[in-house]
Order: structure tokens, then sequence, then C-alpha cells
């Protein structure tokens, strides 16, 4: 393959990863976001009498399932915070707030969460708080809105105020329409900067061209490229073009549906390795049925107009690789 000459202008574009993470919940978690839609904190009690808030389902200590629950009040004393002055989406406030860790009357753990104040100088270590929930409530953490200063208490007093409850008191975990589960939505958000060898990379994609590095130790030829071999671990500059046709190496038939993504399921995903790699790269596989995809299956990508990478790979209609020539790239 010749090698690659040129350096393109370094690329940065913004990038969100999110994905909404589901989980069913167990007696003890389902009691506590239950309580929390009814304005009742739930914590539990271990064998050796500690109340912990958020409860856990086994004591830290001991390892020992725990199912003891009791109600703990709604005010508490910060233990510790950290002023937060540019909230970013999704965070419980949108002005300037402080993370706190709340010890609720009657815990023995702190509850971390938001505390709604005017700045960084009304906000200490053993000031009082108190909860401020949520005008709507639908069994979540979210419930508690944030926390407000409350000047029921002195600074430091771990008593509450006369209608809240001086020692937890224990609680069947009973509600009506208990919540079973929750779905958590995870996002990340950040600037993308390739570098030197993935914007080479990104660049000739963009031409419908496939470059990789090749080690000047091992000579393996590493796609995409990393800048590094990683078995050597020396620098790759050498570049080469690669492709366009390769094998399926593995795959994998994906049956579930992903938010945003116009792909009808069932579908093959596949680790392919082009002609001229060291190593497989991952795409999808179409122009094929879903269970006529097979390893040393020959594919070549296609393109969809202005697109900067290609849309999927096809068969070529070669026929199959010899297992011996990929067998060293699943």
């Amino acid at each position: 393959m010749p090698p690659i000459s040129g350096t393109p202008e370094a690329l940065s574009a913004p990038l969100v990863v999110e994905f909404p993470f589901t989980r069913s919940l167990g007696p003890v978690q389902s009691a506590f976001l239950t309580g929390l839609r009814e304005r009742t904190v739930l914590g539990v009690r271990t064998a050796d009498g500690r109340v912990l808030v958020p409860p856990v389902e086994y004591d830290p200590v001991t390892a020992e399932e725990i199912r003891d629950l009791v109600e703990v009040g709604t005010t508490g004393t910060v233990t510790t915070w950290a002023w937060n002055p540019a909230p970013r989406r999704g965070q419980p406030l949108d002005t300037p707030f402080a993370w706190v860790l709340v010890r609720l009357d009657g815990a023995d753990t702190a509850l971390l969460h938001a505390l709604d104040a005017a700045g960084p100088d009304a906000v200490h270590t053993g000031m009082r708080v108190r909860v401020r929930w949520a005008g709507e409530r639908t069994g979540a953490i979210t419930d508690i809105a944030c926390f407000e200063p409350y000047e029921g208490g002195a600074d430091g007093e771990t008593a509450p105020r006369s209608d809240e409850p001086r020692e937890p008191i224990p609680h069947s975990g009973e509600f009506a329409d208990p919540v079973t589960g929750i779905t958590a939505p995870a996002r990340l958000d950040y600037t993308y900067a390739p570098g030197r060898a993935q914007s080479r990379y990104l660049a000739a994609l963009a031409e419908h061209r496939t470059i990789g590095e090749r080690c000047p130790s091992c000579r393996k030829v590493y796609v995409p490229p990393r800048g590094a071999c990683p078995t050597c671990g020396v620098a790759t500059r050498d570049q080469v073009e690669v492709g366009p046709r390769g094998t399926v190496t593995t795959f994998c038939i994906v049956n579930i549906k992903a938010k945003n993504l116009d792909i009808e399921v069932p579908y093959v995903y596949a680790h392919i390795a082009l002609d001229g790699a060291d190593l497989a790269l991952h795409a999808r596989i179409g122009g094929i049925p879903y269970d006529r995809v097979r390893m040393g299956l020959r594919v070549e990508p296609v393109w969809r107009d202005g697109s900067r990478y290609p849309d999927h790979y096809r068969p070529t209609g070669e026929p199959d690789a010899d297992y011996d020539s990929y067998k060293e790239l699943i």
C-alpha cells in the first residue's frame, strides 16, 4: 500500500453520549422512592443500630441483608458542602447552588443533594436545613427538589423541631401503588478533539478512502490509527491506504431498536478486517438478510451522498475468505 502524506488541520466537534438506564427495584429501594413520592423519608437500620439514608439492601460492613425500614426527619445538618457557581443541564437548580451532604435527623449517614442558598457565604458546615419537596412527585430522588436553610435549630444541633420525629420510627415500607422500577438518563456532553492520527483518518473518510498507520517495529497496520502501536508502544507515522473491501471476522445480531436510530431491527453489526489492515473495525452489514451474515463474508463500503463515513458494508459477491486468513483478527 502506498504511503499517505499531508497534514490536515486539527478537528474538533461537540459530542453527546446518551442512553436511558432502566432498572428494577428491590423492596428497600422501592419503599424509599415511593416514600419520597408521599413526602416520607425512609432509612434502613443495621444490626448494630445504625440508620442508613439513603437505604441500602445489604449492610456495608457485614454484607448481611437488611430490611428494617424506619422513618427519619425531613430536617437535618450539613456535614460538608461545595459551591456550584454554574449549574449544568439537568442539575436540580438552574441558579447557583451548593452541593451538600445532609445528615437527616435520626440518620447516621448523609444524603447528597442540592441546597438553595443565596451564595457561598450563606453556607457552612453545621447549618440546619430542611427538605423542599417538588410540586409534582413521581417516586424519584428528584421528588426532593432541594434543601433550603432552616432556622428551627441551632448550628450543629441534631435535635429536630417538635413536629419531626426525634427518633427513627419503624415503618412497614408499604404504600399504595409502589414504585417498582426507574429509568435514569445517562448523558455526557463534551468536545472531542481526535488528534493528528484520527484527524487524517477522518479527512480521508470524507474522500471515501480509509487509511491506517503502520508500526515501524512490528509492521502491523492499525485502522483506525491511534498514533502509537498498542503492542510495541512506539509512535506510528507511516500512513497507508487500506481496503476498501474487507472480511467479516465476527458479528452480532441486534434485536433492540435504539432511540433516534433509523434502522429497523434485527440488523447485524460486525467486526470487519479491511484488506491490508491488521486490526478489525466495526460497522453495520446491509444488503443481505441478517440470518445469512457469516464469518468470512467478503464486504465493501456503501456511501450515502454527502456522507463523511460509510453508511454500511454489503456483500461483494466474492467467495468467502478462508478462515486462516483472518483468524488472528477475531
